[in-house]
C-alpha cells in the first residue's frame, strides 16, 4: 500500500466520534445499514441518534433510485426525495446544529454513470455539498483508483481492498475501509467469538487500523452483544439494522458499563451456631431495597467474586406481589415483612380493608424486647415506616410521624430531621446529634437524624454510615441485657435502580455487604442472633450481560425504571436459619420469625 503515513491532516470522518468513554474505548459511529429500508428513511434513523446513513443507488431512465434490488425500484424513492431534500431540510433548519453526518452511497449499476448522476443531483444542493458537517463516501461500484482525484472535492472512496496498493493521491481520497465480518467469522451475535475467531477479527481489526482510516465491517452480526464486542475491539463504525437500539445502547453505556472502585471485605463466619435447632433471642433483619439477584450478582463478581453475604448457607426465594397488584411497591413489601399480612400498594401497617395491623415492633416491645430501626433513606419512608406506623397511605407524612413519636421502638437512626421540627418527638425520644454519641448514652429511648432531608448517596461522599450505623446500634441494644429486634434498610440500592445507574446500584450494594459484615460478626459472638438477609422487591429488571472479574468490570442493562416483580433472594445465618430455605410469599418472613421465637 503506497499512502503517506505522515498525514496530519485529521479526516473529517474520525470528528465524528462522540468521546464519551466505554471501558477505555470512545463511542462508535452508528451507521444505518440499507436505511432506505427503515419505516420512515433517513428521518428514522437521524431522529434516534444515528450519524451515518447507506443508501444503494441505481441509475435508471436517467433518473437516481434508491433499492436494494433494480426490481424493487418504486418512482417515488430517487435519492433526491429520501436523501438529499432531508439533508438540506437538516442543514437549513439547522437541526442538532454541529452533528457530523456522513452518507455512504452504495452504486449498484454501473460506476462512473451513476457516479456522474450522483454528482449532478448534489450540484443541485450547495447547502449539502459546502457543508463541513456532512461527509459523501461512494460504495459498492466505484470507478478506478487512478481516477479517485478527478472527482470534486466533497467526494470520498470506501476503501475494500485492505492490502492492495494505492496511489498518494488516490489514497487522500478515501474516506473509510469497509470489509466484510464474514471473511473473519461465521460468529452470529449470540454467546462468544471464538478464541481462533477473537483472533482473527482482532488481527484484521489492528490492520485496517493502521491506515489511519476509520474502519468498519459490513455483514456483521446485528446484536447488543455483537455492537459492544467491536466497539471494544476497536471498530470505529458500527453497521446495523436497529438505529434506534443500536444507538440508545451506546448513549446509555457509560451510565451501565463501570468499574468498581470500592470493595467489600469478605467476612468469613464461623457457622458455629448456624443452622442448629438453638433458641433464637435477637433477630436482625436487613433489608435492601430493591436488591435482587442480578444486583447480588453484579456486585459478588465486581468484588472479586464473593462478599459477606454470599458466604451464608441458608438460602431461599420470597414471591413478592401485593394485595391488590402483581408488582409491589415498598409500602406493601415492608408491610408484608413487618406485619405477615399482604396489603394494598401504598398501604404503610394496614390491611387491605385500612384497617390497623400490629407490627412486628409493637408484638416485640410488648414481650420485653428493645427494637429498632436504621435506614439510609429518610426514617418516615416507606420501608422504616412499615415497622411502626399505620398509615392509608405513604404519603401521609403527617400520621407516620406521629406514629414515630409514639412508637416503641428504642432506636432510630435515619434522614428526615427536618419533618420533626416543633413535634413532641423529645419527649419520648433523646435525640442525640450523631452516631458518637450512641456509644455513650443512658437513655433508655434514642433517635440520631443522619440528614435534615435525604441522605447522600455512597458516591456523593455519604461514606461508612450504614456499617457504622449497625454496628454501633447492635452495641446498643445489647448493653440493654433484653432481647431485640433491629431492621436494616440499604435503601439507595433501589434510587441507583429506577435512576437506572449500574455504578450505584454496585456502590450502595457494596455499602449494604458492609453493614452486612458487621451483622454478622455480631452473630458469631452472640450465638442466639439470627441474621435475615431480603429484599422488599426487585428495581429496574437488571441484568448482567457482560463484565470481566479480574478487572472489577460490569456492564448493566435494565428493562425498567421500576419495580418488577422478580422474587427476591433472601439470606439467613445462625440459629434456626434453615427455617428460611425454600420458595415462599414475603408475609410468611414475618411467621417464620414468629414461630422462631415462639411468639
Amino acid at each position: 500500500m503506497k499512502y503517506n503515513s505522515k498525514i496530519t491532516r485529521v479526516l473529517f470522518l474520525l470528528t465524528l466520534v462522540v468521546h464519551c468513554t466505554l471501558f477505555g474505548q470512545q463511542k462508535p459511529i452508528i451507521h444505518s445499514h440499507n436505511d432506505y429500508l427503515q419505516s420512515v428513511p433517513f428521518w428514522n434513523a437521524f431522529s434516534n441518534g444515528a450519524t451515518s446513513f447507506e443508501a444503494d443507488v441505481f441509475l435508471k431512465d436517467k433518473q437516481l433510485f434508491v433499492a436494494h434490488t433494480q426490481s424493487e425500484i418504486q418512482p417515488k424513492n430517487t435519492f433526491e426525495t429520501l436523501y438529499a431534500k432531508p439533508l438540506k431540510t437538516v442543514l437549513n433548519l439547522q437541526y442538532q446544529e454541529g452533528k457530523k453526518l456522513l452518507l455512504l452511497i452504495d452504486i449498484k449499476s454501473e460506476a462512473v454513470s451513476t457516479l456522474n448522476k450522483v454528482i449532478s443531483v448534489l450540484k443541485k444542493y450547495p447547502s449539502i455539498h459546502n457543508s463541513n458537517n456532512i461527509k459523501i463516501v461512494i460504495s459498492g461500484n466505484r470507478p478506478p483508483a487512478n481516477t479517485y482525484n478527478t472527482y470534486p472535492s466533497y467526494i470520498y472512496f470506501d476503501y475494500q481492498e485492505l492490502g492492495t496498493e494505492v496511489s498518494k493521491k488516490a489514497w487522500d481520497k478515501i474516506g473509510m475501509v469497509s470489509l466484510s465480518f464474514k471473511r473473519f467469522s461465521e460468529w452470529n451475535g449470540k454467546g462468544r467469538l471464538t478464541h481462533d475467531d477473537a483472533t482473527k477479527v482482532k488481527n484484521i481489526i489492528a490492520k485496517a487500523k493502521k491506515t489511519k482510516k476509520p474502519f468498519r465491517f459490513w455483514a456483521s452480526p446485528d446484536s447488543k452483544r455483537a455492537w459492544r464486542t467491536l466497539a471494544d475491539m476497536g471498530v470505529d463504525i458500527i453497521n446495523t439494522d436497529k438505529p434506534f437500539l443500536c444507538a440508545s445502547y451506546f448513549k446509555s453505556l457509560p451510565n451501565r458499563a463501570i468499574t468498581a472502585t470500592t470493595f467489600s471485605k469478605v467476612y468469613q463466619p464461623s457457622y458455629s451456631a448456624d443452622q442448629k435447632d438453638l433458641p433464637v433471642k435477637n433477630i436482625i433483619l436487613l433489608i435492601g431495597d430493591g436488591n435482587g439477584l442480578a444486583q447480588i450478582s453484579a456486585t459478588t463478581l465486581a468484588n472479586n467474586g464473593k462478599l459477606s453475604l454470599t458466604q451464608l448457607k441458608s438460602i431461599g426465594f420470597i414471591k413478592t406481589q401485593a394485595a391488590d397488584d402483581f408488582t409491589t411497591d415498598s409500602a406493601a413489601a415492608g408491610t408484608a415483612l413487618a406485619t405477615g399480612i399482604k396489603t394494598n400498594n401504598r398501604a404503610i401497617g394496614t390491611d387491605p380493608f385500612r384497617k390497623p395491623i400490629q407490627n412486628i415492633t409493637e408484638i416485640l416491645s410488648s414481650s420485653n424486647f428493645s427494637t429498632a430501626c436504621i435506614t439510609t433513606d429518610n426514617i418516615i419512608g416507606a420501608t422504616p415506616a412499615s415497622f411502626y406506623a399505620h398509615a392509608i397511605d405513604r404519603s401521609d407524612d403527617a400520621i407516620i410521624s406521629k406514629h414515630l413519636i409514639n412508637s416503641k421502638l428504642n432506636l432510630f437512626i435515619g434522614g428526615g430531621g427536618a419533618n420533626f421540627k416543633n413535634t413532641s418527638l423529645a419527649s419520648n425520644f433523646t435525640i442525640l446529634p450523631s452516631l458518637d454519641n450512641l456509644e455513650n448514652t443512658t437513655a433508655d429511648k434514642v433517635g440520631i437524624f443522619t440528614a435534615a432531608h435525604g441522605l447522600k448517596t455512597v458516591m456523593n461522599g455519604r461514606g461508612n454510615l450504614l456499617a457504622n450505623a449497625t454496628k454501633k446500634g447492635l452495641d446498643f441494644l445489647h448493653k440493654k441485657n433484653k432481647p431485640f429486634f433491629l431492621m436494616v434498610e440499604a435503601a439507595k440500592i433501589d434510587h441507583a435502580g429506577h435512576a437506572n445507574d449500574t455504578a450505584g446500584i454496585l456502590a450502595e450494594s457494596i455499602d449494604f455487604d458492609k453493614a452486612i459484615t458487621e451483622a454478622l460478626k455480631f452473630a458469631d459472638t452472640h450465638p442466639d442472633t439470627l441474621v435475615i438477609i431480603t429484599a422488599d422487591h426487585e428495581t429496574s429488571g437488571f441484568s448482567i450481560p457482560q463484565g470481566n472479574v479480574k478487572k472489577h468490570q460490569i456492564e448493566g442493562y435494565f428493562a425498567s425504571y421500576d419495580h418488577t416483580a422478580i422474587m427476591v433472594p433472601i439470606f439467613a445465618y445462625g440459629p434456626m436459619s434453615h427455617e428460611f430455605q425454600g420458595v415462599y410469599e414475603n408475609n410468611e418472613v414475618f411467621h417464620k420469625i414468629m414461630k422462631i421465637l415462639k411468639k
